[in-house]
Formats: C-alpha cells, structure tokens, sequence
C-alpha cells in the first residue's frame, strides 16, 4: 500500500466547508466531495469508495462535536492510519484551540490550524502527531503578540521566531514530550475509567459482561521523569495477564518490562495529560477456556434491572424495577478500592466518590417500546421523573442523586400503554352510516334491527378481551437499558498499587523530589447495561 493523504477538508454542522488542506495531487474540492459523500444513506461508514471519480477515491470519515472531517485519497493506504490520523487530529485542535472543537476556534485561529495541520502530515505521509513534539513545533501567538505583530520594535530579530522550531528539530528530546518542561507544583495523577458493556437474559442471568478500561495519566514534573507505574488485580499481580485482555499502550511505554513484569509500566511520560493504556476485561468467569456457571450470577453490579410485561386485567401494563445493590459500599468498595493506592485527592477520612466509598450518580433507565404504541396514559415512577417521547418512542426514567443518598434501595416505575386508535371498528359502525360494508343486489336496502344476528354477550366480551389481551402483547418492551457512573469503583476490581519516580534514571528533576500523587476510579454506563425481556 503506497497511497497517502491527499486533502483533509473540514465542515461545519450546516455542511458549510470550513476548512481545506492540500497535501499533494489535484483531489475533489470540498465542495465537489460533499455531494458524493451525502448520496451514501446514513449510517455512513468511515471509508466510503467512489468509483464515479476521476480518479476513484477513497473517502474516509470521522464526525466529532457535530464537525465532519473528510480525507481523501486516490490510491490504496491502510485504511485505521487514516482513522487514527483523523483522531489525532481532533486531539492536536483540541489541544490548542481547546476542547470541544467548535467551527467558530478554527476560522478564528486559522494560522495555527494551517501549521498544524502542514507538520502532522508532510506530503500527504504522515510525520509528527504528538501534541508535545507540536508545542514546539508550532507557534501561537498570545493576544499581545498579534497585536504588537505588525510594529517593528527596536532589537527584535524577524527570525528569532523561528529559532525555537529550529532547536526543537535538532534536539535529541524524546517525540513524546517537550524539550525544557518546568512545573513550579510537581503532580502526577491517574484516572481510571472503565466503560460497562452487559446484557442480561429476562432471568437476570448474563449473557455477555465486558469492561473496556482506559487509564489517562497527567504529568506535571519539571526536567525529564522516569515513572514506575505498578497495577494489580482482584486476585494479585500474578493473574493480571490473563484479567487484562487485548492491551494497548502510548508509545512512551517500555513493552519489554510489561512483558517480563506484567502489571508494571515503565515510561517517561508526556507532559500534560495523555492516555497511558487501555485493556478489555470479560467480568463473567471462566473455567479452562470455557464459561463457568453463569447461573450463580458472581457479576457484581450497582444496580439491579427487572422487566415484568402484561400485567393488569388487560395486560396493558408494565413494570421495571430497580434494586440498588446494598452491598454497594461495603463489599463492592472494598474489592476496587483496596486503598487508594497513592491516595485519593484529598485529605481526611473516606468522602464520597472516593475507592473507600463509591457513589453512585446520574442514574437513568430507558426503555424503547414498539412503533405501534401510540401513548403511555399512565406513568407512575416511586422516585424520580419518567417521560415519553413520542418521537423516538423512548421511556426515560430519571432518579436524581438526592434519592439515592436517602438510602432507598427498591424503585419501581409502571406504565400503561396505548395502542392504534379503532382496534375494534371491524364489527362497530359508530357513524350508523355503514361505511366498510359490502352490499349486494340480492340484499334488501334496508334491514330491520329485529333481523340482524345477535351474539351472547358473555361471548362477545370474552373475545374482545383475549383479543385486547392479544394486541397489547405486542406493545409490550422487549428490553431495558440503564446509565450510570460510580466514582471511586471498577467493575474489574483492577488497581493501581503505587507510583514511583525512579531518581537513578531520571533527568532534571532535582534531589528529594516528592510530587504530588492523586488516583481515581470511574466506572461508567451509557445504556450499556441491557436486559433483554
């Protein structure tokens, strides 16, 4: 694969082109593009081929903060180094126009977009993606210096700007991190979070538990620091290869101590915040490769979903019931915090959000009900707001932070549907017109009342019951999501044991340095618990 990145055009949320860099050949222009991308039915993917072209091109696509970002290309080329370049990006604007990346920030700060843009990517091969190798890299002005820009001031050299590039380029600094980083407060902290993906049989049994991890780390150490970074699992060290599944490292990481001394990190870290590591872990247990008894249920969760369809005499109604665990702050704390590794970030005795006592925040249920139901007439939640959107056809469930804190464990939110208006007009005739009718020539034109057939009226209601009975089964829910965030736990009990600075192979840090070390853990849910009905 030869192929490289000829043009990376970027689009406002009104599909107005913004922004268009050339890196090499003759591609579309951003306003010939867009027309072919938009004829693709939505959910467009991220690599979309237009044969129609002249040449073909590939076009490969990511939107982020209601942005669309377009690269394109006219030769085969590794389709994720796109992707990711497109993700680096948004991370390199983000950095310095600052987060979230709005079209507003890069017509105003079109300059440094420009150079940006021309360093990370050089004839459409792509070169420096780091945003510490860009600090240097790249100029950006201060407010005084665009104004002051255009004077020429007594001893001001016109190239003393580019002095800095040209120092950094001939340093032998590491890619990652800048040359020269003083800090007049030393801190190093790391955040944990895991990302819940869970489905649930209607029994409650689990189907698929999976935890996705990232671990983002924040160095504010002045000279050149060799961190020492020390995880353990549930169970100990000893068993962190196998908890921690498919792992991925920032560049910085030694990969040869990691794979003699699993659970150690080695690295000398970029300054600033930056994404150390991420790891999948499968919460469910296993048993010599294969699944354990799923039926004992060991997944610990915060909360408890239960879906309970076709109750009431009509079987128009139902219920979803949520249990907060109440082993929450016991047990459940005691598995994922084990301390607090270097400490929590703050003094004292344990406060809420922190591995001594996880809280448990932005709680809310959805439950997608079928095209067919037309309303809900009733909705009853014990705690909190329900609403329903006739649009998306979506029960949301919301229970605030001050219930949960008032100890209650059992919430319960039952609904009553609707169906299509005139399920019953086939035998009915409320206009007395008899319209829907089928007449003949060999009926008479007006029938007595006396002569029509008349039905039990036992019968007839039972009927129209089990028939009611039968149609609102189908307005019924067949699954239930929840969303939440607990601060201060992680489903895998994973841990960070202690962060060391090792002084022998440090550079520039100064004697008896003792930094500030922070930790937290962050477990969270967007729909990503579902139970099936």
């Amino acid at each position: 694969m030869t192929g490289v990145i000829e043009a990376l055009h970027i689009y406002d949320e009104h599909n107005r082109a913004i922004l268009s860099h050339t890196y090499t050949s003759r591609p579309l222009s951003a306003t010939h593009l867009l027309p072919f991308y938009l004829d693709h039915p939505a959910p467009r993917p991220n690599l979309i081929y237009l044969p129609n072209t002249n040449p073909p091109t590939l076009v490969f696509s990511l939107i982020h903060a209601n942005l669309l970002y377009l690269a394109t290309s006219s030769a085969e080329i590794e389709p994720l180094l796109v992707i990711e370049f497109l993700h680096r990006i948004i991370d390199a604007l983000e950095e310095f126009l600052g987060a979230p990346v709005l079209a507003h920030k890069i017509e105003a700060n079109y300059d440094v977009v420009a150079q940006l843009l021309t360093e990370m990517c050089d004839a459409g091969t792509i070169n420096t993606t780091e945003p510490n190798a860009l600090r240097d890299l790249v100029e950006v002005e201060g407010l005084l210096g665009k104004l002051l820009g255009s004077i020429n001031l007594p001893g001001k050299s016109p190239n003393s700007s580019s002095t800095p590039s040209l120092m950094a380029q001939n340093a032998t600094a590491l890619p990652w991190r800048r040359a020269n980083v003083r800090h007049t407060s030393n801190e190093l902290y790391a955040d944990v979070v895991e990302t819940l993906s869970v489905t649930l049989a209607p029994s409650g049994r689990p189907i698929s538990a999976f935890a996705n991890g990232t671990i983002a780390f924040t160095s504010k150490v002045s000279g050149v620091p060799d961190i020492v970074l020390n995880l353990t699992g549930p169970s100990g060290k000893h068993n962190l290869r196998s908890v921690m599944e498919l792992p991925v490292f920032h560049p910085c990481v030694r990969l040869n101590r990691w794979r003699d001394n699993p659970g150690e990190l080695s690295f000398i870290p970029p300054d600033g915040r930056f994404i150390l590591a991420g790891y999948e872990v499968d919460l469910l247990p296993f048993t010599n490769g294969k699944s354990g008894n799923l039926g004992s249920n060991s997944l610990k969760l915060p909360v408890n979903l239960e879906v309970k369809t076709g109750l009431g005499s009509a079987g128009s109604d139902f219920e979803v019931r949520l249990n907060i665990n109440k082993l929450f702050g016991s047990s459940i704390s005691g598995a994922s915090g084990r301390g607090g590794g270097p400490g929590g970030r703050g003094l004292g005795g344990p406060h809420p959000g922190s591995a001594a006592a996880p809280l448990l925040q932005d709680l809310i249920v959805s439950v997608p009900l079928p095209s067919e139901v037309r309303n809900l007439s009733d909705i009853r939640p014990s705690k909190g707001d329900a609403s329903f959107n006739v649009g998306d056809r979506v029960l949301e469930w919301h229970i605030p932070s001050k219930e949960l804190s008032t100890g209650a464990s059992y919430f319960v939110l039952r609904c009553t549907v609707q169906g299509p208006l005139a399920d019953d007009q086939e035998e009915a005739d409320p206009n007395g017109f008899g319209f829907g009718k089928d007449y003949t020539y060999d009926e008479p034109y007006q029938v007595s009342t006396d002569d029509k057939p008349k039905k039990t009226e036992g019968s007839s209601e039972a009927e129209k019951d089990a028939k009611r009975t039968a149609q609102n089964k189908i307005l019924m829910p067949s699954s239930a999501s929840v969303s939440f965030s607990v601060k201060g736990w992680l489903s895998s009990g994973i841990k960070i044991e202690s962060i060391l600075i090792d002084p022998r192979k440090s550079r520039g840090i100064g004697e008896n340095l003792k930094p500030y070390k922070g930790v937290k853990y962050l477990t969270v849910s967007k729909g990503g618990v579902e139970i099936r009905c």
